[in-house]
C-alpha cells in the first residue's frame, strides 16, 4: 500500500466531510524512542482513530518547534542520520497501512538532498507530502510548483500574525490543507491559544475551500473542544510525544499514547 500524495489527504478531507467528521492529525518524530517503535506505532494509530500523521524528520536547528520536540529529535538523530534512513521507515510502515502520512522537516536537509529528487523519493517510499515550517510562502514558488507537478501536497502554515495578502498567497499555494498556528511561539505551548482563530478562519473560507487544520498548543479534550468547531482537523504533537519520553519503554509508550489518542477522537466525535 501506498500514498498517492495530495489526492490521498483531499479524499481523506472528503470523506470526513461527507460524514460530518472532524479530521485527527498525529506528529510523531521518526525514530523516536526507534524506527522500530515508530513503524509498530503507525499502523495502530490509524486504528486508534488518527486520520493524518506528521511524521517528523530530525534537525538540528529546528526554529518551530518546542523543547519537547527538541528534544525527541535529539533521541531520533542517530537512528535517523539521514533522509535515505527516513524514506526506509516510511516503506516499512506503508506494508501495514495507508493513513495519509506527511513529512514534517526543514528546508536544509532537503536543500541538500535536492527538492525534486527528494518528492520523487518521498512519493516512492509513500508519503503524501510536506510541511517545511522555515520556508517562508514569499521564497517557495519553486518548492510548491515542484509539490504540484509531482502531485505532491506543499502545506503552509498560517501564524496569528499573517497580513492578508500573505494569507491570500498560502491559500493559493498549499494542496492538502492549510496549517493554522493557533498561538504565537513554538509547538507546545498553550498560552494565547486559538488566538484571533474565527477570524483567520473567516478569512480563509472566503477565498477558498481548502481544509484548514488548527496546531500547536493543542494537547487536552478541552483545548480540542475548543477549536475543532471552527476548522476542519485539529494537530496535537508534543502530548504524543510526551508519553512516548515518559513511559519506562516503547511498548508502556505505545499504549499511553493510544489511550491519549482514544479520548482526543471521542472528543472530536462528540463535539
Amino acid at each position: 500500500m501506498s500514498g498517492s500524495g495530495t489526492a490521498h489527504v483531499a479524499r481523506m478531507f472528503a470523506d470526513l466531510r461527507a460524514a460530518g467528521r472532524k479530521a485527527l492529525i498525529v506528529y510523531i518524530m521518526a525514530g523516536d524512542p526507534t524506527p522500530q517503535a515508530t513503524a509498530h506505532l503507525v499502523p495502530r494509530l490509524q486504528a486508534a482513530g488518527v486520520d493524518l500523521v506528521e511524521l517528523g524528520f530530525p534537525f538540528s536547528e529546528p526554529v518551530a518547534d518546542g523543547p519537547v520536540i527538541q528534544a525527541a529529535g535529539q533521541r531520533a538523530m542517530p537512528h535517523m542520520h539521514s533522509l535515505d534512513a527516513f524514506f526506509k521507515l516510511v516503506r516499512g510502515i506503508r506494508k501495514d497501512c495507508d493513513v495519509p502520512m506527511i513529512a514534517f522537516t526543514y528546508y536544509n536537509p532537503i536543500f541538500r538532498y535536492g527538492e525534486e529528487r527528494f518528492l520523487r523519493d518521498a512519493q516512492a517510499a509513500g508519503l503524501d507530502g510536506a510541511i517545511l515550517p522555515d520556508l517562508p510562502i514569499a521564497e517557495a514558488d519553486q518548492w510548491q510548483a515542484l509539490c504540484r507537478a509531482q502531485g505532491m501536497a506543499a502545506i503552509f502554515l498560517e501564524a496569528p500574525n499573517t497580513p492578508d495578502d500573505q494569507a491570500r498567497l498560502i491559500a493559493q499555494a498549499s494542496q492538502g490543507f492549510v496549517y493554522l498556528v493557533s498561538l504565537k511561539g513554538v509547538t507546545g505551548s498553550s498560552k494565547n491559544l486559538g488566538e484571533n482563530l474565527a477570524q483567520r478562519v473567516r478569512r480563509f473560507r472566503a477565498i477558498s475551500d481548502i481544509p484548514l487544520a488548527v496546531g500547536f498548543g493543542i494537547s487536552t479534550v478541552a483545548h480540542v473542544r475548543q477549536v475543532a468547531p471552527l476548522c476542519d482537523a485539529v494537530v496535537v504533537g508534543s502530548g504524543v510525544v510526551t508519553r512516548l519520553a515518559e513511559a519506562p519503554d516503547a511498548a508502556a509508550g505505545e499504549e499511553a499514547v493510544l489511550a491519549y489518542v482514544g479520548e482526543l477522537r471521542a472528543a472530536l466525535d462528540h463535539l
